[in-house]
């Protein structure tokens, strides 16, 4: 009655938990490799890496080879700070809804402008001393006055124009 006594390490990853990781690894070569150039400029990685990834983008209509091409990808992603990568592809994912919640954001300034007037102006230019104290008066005038006569919102939209490019 031989029992083989079988001593678990704890700190060893199984193959299984390996075999993940290098999936997970190649997930993130096939995000950098649908990226263009100008969202891989962004991308914080060595040399080796953004050579491997303008192969890939060489590499059309043969699928064998872009696995093949992903698969290298992802060894070469072993030695890189992949949280770095990670966060960087998550800021270019995030864009659109950064994008979107900045535009409600002015829309709701805007409408607060309108709203209440100087009370509102005075705290903004604070803000952005940059804008114009008259120019967003004459703004929220005319977009009162239209509201006020239910022309259309040709003021309003002048004034979201105007906070745009300085707000956002």
């Amino acid at each position: 009655m031989n029992k083989k006594v079988v001593e678990v390490v704890e700190d060893e990853i199984s193959k299984s938990q390996i075999k993940r990781d290098a999936d997970a690894l190649k997930l993130i070569g096939r995000e950098l490799v649908a990226l263009n150039k100008k969202q891989l400029a962004q991308i914080p990685a060595s040399e080796t890496l953004f050579h491997a990834i303008s192969v890939a983008h060489k590499i059309s209509g043969k699928n064998e080879a872009v696995r093949r091409q992903i698969q290298y990808i992802g060894k070469i992603l072993r030695t890189e700070d992949i949280s770095i990568i990670q966060t960087a592809l998550d800021k270019l994912n995030n864009k659109h809804q950064q994008l979107t919640h900045a535009t409600q954001h002015l829309e709701l300034l805007r409408d607060q402008l309108i709203e209440f007037g100087d009370s509102k102006i005075d705290p903004l230019l604070e803000e952005y001393p940059q804008l114009d104290r008259q120019k967003l008066r004459q703004f929220v005038r005319q977009a009162n006055k239209e509201k006020k006569l239910e022309k259309p919102a040709k003021a309003a939209k002048d004034l979201f124009i105007y906070l745009k490019p300085v707000c956002l």
